[in-house]
């Protein structure tokens, strides 16, 4: 296609398209505000050695599998021990710390006085492998590892 002569017309258009894309990526700057998250502990706990309690020991993570291996079924238990807090909605995400194998979600189902979570992670071509798992609930994020072998 040949170039065309930048007609009146067409110069017209193209400002005003330019006046809306610039007003609306203002318009989304200034509107925008991010949801804060905060990390809730500092210090990693590790769930191969015993449960992790967070908040002054109102909250318990419990990894039910005391051997955790690769292409096994784990579970994941969360207890609040604030009993007017009893409907915390955790989710959770596991990630790999020695290789990246993707984010693994967790889903909870509610049980008893807490929550358990069922997941599943992949084997790796290491002989040990250890996870991380960020749990979120409300706007905390509570950090755990593990370490499952093949």
């Amino acid at each position: 296609m040949a170039a065309q002569k930048l007609t009146r017309g067409r110069l017209i258009q193209i400002i005003i398209l330019m006046i809306i894309l610039i007003s609306a990526f203002t318009w989304r700057t200034m509107t925008y505000e991010s949801k804060m998250t905060t990390k809730a502990q500092t210090n990693i706990c590790n769930l191969n050695t015993n449960a992790c309690s967070f908040n002054n020991n109102k909250l318990i993570v419990t990894l039910l599998s005391k051997k955790p291996q690769a292409n096994t079924p784990m579970e994941l238990y969360i207890q609040n021990s604030d009993i007017n807090n009893v409907d915390i909605n955790p989710s959770a995400l596991v990630s790999g710390i020695t290789m990246n194998m993707g984010i693994l979600p967790i889903t909870f189902t509610r049980k008893n006085n807490g929550w358990l979570g069922k997941f599943m992670v992949p084997q790796c071509t290491h002989n040990e492998m250890s996870w991380n798992i960020d749990i979120k609930i409300k706007d905390n994020i509570y950090s755990s590892k593990f370490t499952v072998t093949k």
